[in-house]
């Protein structure tokens, strides 16, 4: 039985269950939609069950081909005639409980008149909310409305996100810039925000901590925020006077850190000032834009607590003079502390094209101030193996190979070049060159010039030798590649045959493709 399901595109890939950025749609709202006529009829009436997506099935066994999250839609088309008097909707109820699904949507007509009686007592039984679809309403209806309300849910949340940003931008511009910020923050996350020196020790709050009974109660939840804080705090100083992680192993120090205490949802964020300062939130609940909202917070709490007038942003500042007058990016790079290998990110949201304060935070999350917005892409320049990069909600990354200073403009490239490749298979972070190949055996100079000679035809032409190369890294698709290159695929089939013309040779053919490939990788 052919299988078919409504879900997001960008669903992150993994071993464990996906969950869509888009929020989750209550159930209760669903049973609310009149032109549905939904009914329940069996299971827990729980406000906070939720919906990730809408899935319809008709096997006997759905388990294999549940993510987790769904509304599972079926016509009941795999129900044998004796089903009611064996153990067969207890067999069904129980796999789609285990794999996840949150609730049964069963379709009235053609195939049964009323809903089996058995399969409502197995609902009640293990607890999935089973919903009745009266004929007048298709599966493809109920999944639009999923979608329709999770548009609905996406559209209020970066909305929540917009204004909370801007409330943030605000207080940072107030006579008290830090409490004012604390005091936003605390209120567009319903909880408690607090500044941590690099001691530990609490150097403003805002809000009342959750379930605690005054703003500075609730001695476990407190305790529990604190130790997360101790989790990503750097502690200790060198020499130099820079900061060094707290955490043993030798291994980089998170960013971030999350944790639930008491029912509380707790976050810790190091702020970017290289002082050891660390921001801590506590929450009752956690909402999809909550995580950006404190990033935000983050970010303005860093430069408020110093860097731009620190000695680390007069050394930048000095790195930049430096470089508009003619120095040399490996004479430069050594101001900047980051070390002699680095890495360069591209990155662009999933939302509207982002501002200074969203690149800035995108930044704090990679463990870098060295930050460009172009456009729709943002640029940062992170120091290699300080911090490892992974995937950033909300964004897709592209990430270059480790390269010297002098080596900074070609790891643009390959950062640009790995975010076309990201966007085009719907990966959420590719990294350039992450394994050594068979190329690797030939001399650099032998390749570059077999490249310069093989590629003659074509290189006067830039958008010639970008989409070709971009096609043969997508194995040929146009689609994937207009994606790529943000142009229509008869564009992409026109420049492809003109490549195939000029170069003299039989695209279709994988040992073209193979040499080909090589030369560009030189190129």
């Amino acid at each position: 039985m052919e299988e078919t399901s409504t879900m997001p595109d960008a669903a992150v890939p993994g071993p464990a269950p996906a969950v869509p950025p888009t929020p989750p749609v209550p159930l209760a709202a669903l049973l609310a939609r009149e032109d549905l006529g939904l009914r329940q009829i069996a299971g827990p009436q729980d406000s906070a069950t939720v919906i990730h997506w809408a899935h319809t099935s008709e096997m006997a066994d759905p388990y294999p081909y549940l993510l987790g999250g769904e509304l599972l839609l079926t016509a009941g088309v795999h129900v044998p005639e004796a089903a009611g008097s064996g153990t067969y909707f207890d067999d069904y109820v129980s796999r789609i409980v285990e794999a996840g699904g949150a609730a049964l949507g069963f379709g009235v007509a053609p195939v049964h008149d009323t809903v089996p009686r058995a399969l409502v007592v197995a609902c009640d039984d293990y607890g999935l909310p089973l919903m009745e679809v009266p004929p007048r309403t298709t599966f493809s209806g109920v999944a639009r409305a999923v979608w329709q309300l999770m548009a609905q849910a996406r559209h209020t949340e970066l909305r929540r996100v917009t204004e909370a940003q801007q409330s943030l931008a605000a207080a940072a511009a107030r006579p008290d810039p830090v409490p004012s910020v604390l005091r936003q923050l605390a209120q567009r996350v319903g909880g408690r925000a607090t500044l941590y020196a690099p001691d530990g020790g609490e150097v403003a709050s805002a809000g009342r901590m959750p379930g605690a009974g005054g703003a500075g109660g609730g001695g476990e939840v407190s305790g529990a925020l604190a130790g997360l804080v101790a989790v990503v705090r750097p502690t200790t100083r060198d020499g130099s006077g820079s900061v060094s992680a707290s955490g043993g192993g030798g291994g980089p120090t998170p960013s971030s850190a999350s944790d639930t205490a008491a029912g509380v949802h707790l976050a810790a964020y190091v702020l970017g000032t290289g002082q050891g300062f660390v921001l801590g939130v506590a929450a009752p609940r956690r909402d999809p834009g909550d995580h950006t909202i404190a990033s935000v917070g983050a970010v303005l709490l860093s430069l408020l607590t110093g860097e731009h007038q620190s000695s680390t942003g007069a050394a930048r500042s000095s790195a930049l003079v430096r470089l508009l007058l003619g120095a040399a990016p490996e004479e430069v790079a050594p101001l900047l502390g980051g070390g002699e290998r680095w890495v360069v990110v591209h990155a662009r949201p999933d939302g509207p094209a982002p501002d200074a304060v969203t690149a800035s935070a995108l930044g704090a999350a990679l463990g870098s101030a060295l930050v460009d917005v172009d456009g729709d892409v943002v640029r940062v320049l992170v120091p290699a193996g300080h911090r490892e990069l992974t995937v950033q909600p909300g964004w897709t990354c592209g990430v270059s190979a480790p390269v010297g200073s002098h080596d900074w403009a070609s790891a643009d490239t390959q950062a640009g070049r790995a975010l076309s490749r990201a966007r085009a298979t719907r990966a959420r972070l590719v990294r350039h060159g992450e394994h050594q190949g068979l190329t690797d055996l030939v001399p650099p100079t032998e390749a570059a010039a077999h490249a310069r000679t093989l590629l003659s035809p074509i290189t006067a032409n830039p958008a010639l030798t970008e989409t070709l190369r971009t096609w043969l890294s997508l194995h040929g698709s146009w689609d994937r590649t207009a994606v790529a290159l943000s142009v229509h695929r008869n564009t992409v089939r026109q420049r492809i045959t003109r490549c195939a013309t000029l170069l003299s040779t039989d695209l279709d053919d994988p040992d073209v493709r193979m040499e080909l490939w090589f030369a560009l990788r030189h190129a």
